[in-house]
């Protein structure tokens, strides 16, 4: 017996000698500051003290600073609010882009979004890369995805929303960039947003597969441009079946008339599904808009700003909340 007893006093050292020092104590409550006044000073550093899979609501509260990370929100982390401080003094920069050593497009990244359910209230995600190719700030894989009072800026490439059937909802968001600056598979509500272009191009090129029934929607955005930007389209097709929906929006006049391109490839036009409902401002002119754009009825205007109708809901997620 005292053999016994001795072999599982052994085994039990053992055991807590292989354990780390200073082994994570799991937090519902996490603060993120560069000062060291909370509990980490990174937030690449917060996503070890998340545990994986739980299923209670871990917050986040980032306080006021730059944060020069490649941040990585990992697929094993769910139902976690990111609270930045502030919107425009809590930033999470980082500077690379495609033509660094040809790392292409998906690898620029500042914040990659691979998790669920996760919500980021009041901060700012930049790439600020120089303008010498695509670089991404935000990247997102995953769904449930909400996006309350940020900012999000870069030049070419700014947001990629990645996941064919990912759900992902802007409110009160503002979104800058020069080139195709909204782009991806995903299905994306954008409510009162601000949609500024920093030169004559593209806003988006969505990628909305086939058998998606929605993509982007824009309702009672505003959609702005740079003081000399005079020659800005909604949209390109990045793939055929491209879907982007403008809907009560203010459209100022740095909107070129035509409002979409089929990317100098005409049988675009015959699979793309462009089109806008209640635009108002000088660049609304709808009279001069491509024939082959969807010209939607209220009812139909009304459905395409229903997260229970775009988002295809059979779950209790409610992006308003």
């Amino acid at each position: 017996m005292l053999r016994h007893l001795s072999s599982i006093f052994f085994i039990l050292l053992a055991l807590t000698a292989s354990m780390p020092l200073g082994a994570v104590e799991y937090k519902s409550h996490i603060t993120v500051a560069q000062d060291g006044s909370g509990d980490y000073t990174t937030l690449t550093e917060a996503m070890e003290g998340i545990r994986a899979f739980m299923d209670y609501t871990v917050t986040v509260d980032i306080k006021n600073g730059v944060y020069r990370e490649k941040l990585v929100i990992p697929s094993w982390l769910r139902n976690v609010e990111f609270i930045g401080e502030s919107r425009d003094s809590t930033v999470i920069t980082f500077n690379d882009h495609a033509n660094i050593n040809k790392m292409g497009t998906f690898r620029t990244y500042t914040v990659k979004v691979e998790g669920c359910d996760l919500t980021f209230r009041n901060l700012t995600i930049e790439n600020n890369a120089e303008q010498l190719g695509q670089a991404v700030a935000l990247h997102t894989e995953g769904d449930r995805l909400a996006f309350i009072n940020c900012r999000f800026l870069g030049n070419q490439d700014t947001i990629f929303t990645g996941g064919k059937n990912s759900r992902l909802y802007f409110a009160d968001c503002y979104i800058e960039g020069t080139t195709d600056f909204i782009f991806g598979p995903a299905t994306a509500l954008f409510e009162d947003c601000t949609i500024y272009s920093k030169r004559d191009s593209y806003i988006t090129a969505a990628s909305t597969p086939r058998d998606v029934e929605v993509g982007y929607v824009f309702n009672r955005c505003h959609i702005k441009g740079a003081p000399g930007v005079k020659n800005v389209y909604l949209g390109r097709p990045w793939r055929p079946y491209a879907f982007t929906m403008f809907v009560d929006c203010e459209i100022d006049g740095h909107v070129t008339p035509a409002g979409w391109d089929n990317w100098r490839n005409p049988e675009n036009e015959k699979t793309a599904r462009y089109g806008e409902y209640g635009s108002v401002g000088a660049g609304a002119a709808a009279e001069g808009r491509v024939g082959w754009a969807i010209k939607p009825d209220a009812g139909a205007a009304r459905r395409y700003t229903d997260p229970a109708y775009i988002y295809k809901m059979t779950d209790n997620w409610n992006p308003n909340k």
